[in-house]
């Protein structure tokens, strides 16, 4: 009798333990909430630059499926060392986003860049820095397929830049409630990131994706997303602005890859930064 007493308390025990982890694991699968959440910063690597120093690289992950954030540079908002405002964003989409601004440091750089972000009474803080094991292929070419970002620019004889770092461009002037236009330039080596979802997908043109970076209100584009070829190309969009202040604008550029923002290597995409001052 004992030795069937302690199977079935094994058994039952075993029943428990099961029961919960399922429900523990149905907790962390299930989906994001559509707002209320917080927002959380993300190193996700560095890679090297052609004049000898480096591009620390980070993003943000808001816990969020449909709210955007805003949280101003400052206490709540903040890079260290050095100024608070390193480039990072104040306004933050939905869910997950990869890779939107670096900050540079010196090649023999050997402490850590700090992103901090208090956000609904949490305080969350990244270090970025140099270890080896960190390094990532934004520039170099994706593994297995020699894919690079695309090239971006805003006049045609201006900087191109690739990569999470990108091009800046500005301050431009605005004023409140007049469309500013703003053309953009970009142009790719038509080649696809290494995996089968890529497969046949070469010809795929650039697609280039405006954001607000940072700002003190919302700003409507008039054309928020369009393509270009490989071979190179222009888009024009309107930008209207409801208050005055000093804006960042972000415009994404997509290679034929097709991945939004994602991936390790970050081979993919560019950013292009667009600086205007609102009277």
């Amino acid at each position: 009798m004992r030795g069937r007493r302690f199977v079935g308390i094994a058994v039952v025990f075993v029943l428990v333990v099961l029961i919960v982890g399922v429900r523990a694991q149905q907790g962390q699968m299930a989906p994001a909430p559509r707002s209320g959440g917080s927002v959380t910063p993300v190193f996700e690597g560095w890679y090297p630059n052609s004049d000898g120093t480096r591009s620390i690289s980070f993003g943000y992950y808001n816990r969020n499926s449909e709210e955007t954030l805003d949280v101003p540079v400052g206490a709540n908002n903040l890079i260290e060392p050095g100024s608070a405002n390193q480039g990072q964003p104040t306004h933050f989409e939905p869910k997950r986003n990869w890779g939107v601004f670096a900050v540079i440091v010196p090649a023999d750089f050997s402490k850590e860049v700090v992103w901090t972000l208090k956000v609904r009474g949490q305080t969350f803080s990244i270090p970025g820095y140099l270890h080896p094991n960190w390094q990532i292929d934004a520039l170099e070419g994706e593994a297995g397929s020699g894919n690079t970002p695309p090239l971006l620019k805003f006049s045609a004889a201006g900087p191109e830049g690739n990569g999470p770092f990108g091009v800046t461009a500005g301050p431009l002037t605005a004023t409140v409630g007049a469309p500013l236009s703003v053309t953009v330039w970009s142009r790719d080596d038509g080649k696809a990131a290494g995996s089968v979802a890529s497969v046949g997908r070469e010809a795929v043109p650039v697609t280039l994706t405006w954001f607000l970076h940072q700002g003190p209100a919302a700003v409507v584009f008039g054309t928020p997303t369009a393509r270009v070829p490989t071979t190179g190309g222009t888009a024009s969009t309107t930008m209207t602005f409801s208050e005055a202040g000093n804006y960042v604008l972000r415009v994404r550029a997509n290679d034929a890859s097709g991945v939004a923002g994602g991936g390790h290597a970050q081979c993919c995409w560019t950013n292009g930064f667009v600086k205007v001052t609102v009277k």
